[in-house]
């Protein structure tokens, strides 16, 4: 598999949790309905499955690096839907984990 094809999963299962977390968040803390929590919860499933597609067969080093596109991930998500605006060391926090996804995913073994 690519990393470009990797990179693209990343991305894909990015917005499922994401958007699966924001929709349940905006279900119970926003009031909006169980409507809302319950497309939370398949998006979450969804993240689960596109997160087994991902080339590597170790699941910690996988988790791991999701861990760093969440991060960064999540920082985007709340500047584009709820108009956050993050700070340098936002910005800086993210690079870093966006370089640690780097290293556990495509160096060298």
């Amino acid at each position: 598999m690519s990393i470009a094809k990797s990179l693209v999963l990343f991305v894909v299962a990015a917005l499922f949790e994401i958007g699966g977390a924001w929709l349940v968040w905006q279900g119970i803390r926003e009031q909006r309905g169980w409507i809302w929590v319950g497309a939370g919860v398949i998006a979450l499933g969804a993240y689960g499955m596109v997160a087994t597609l991902q080339p590597d067969a170790n699941f910690g080093r996988i988790l791991a690096a999701y861990g760093g596109v969440f991060v960064a991930g999540s920082l985007g998500w709340a500047m584009i839907v709820d108009g956050f605006r993050p700070d340098r060391w936002d910005v800086a926090g993210a690079l870093v984990c966006l370089l640690g996804v780097a290293l556990i995913m495509y160096s060298p073994r």
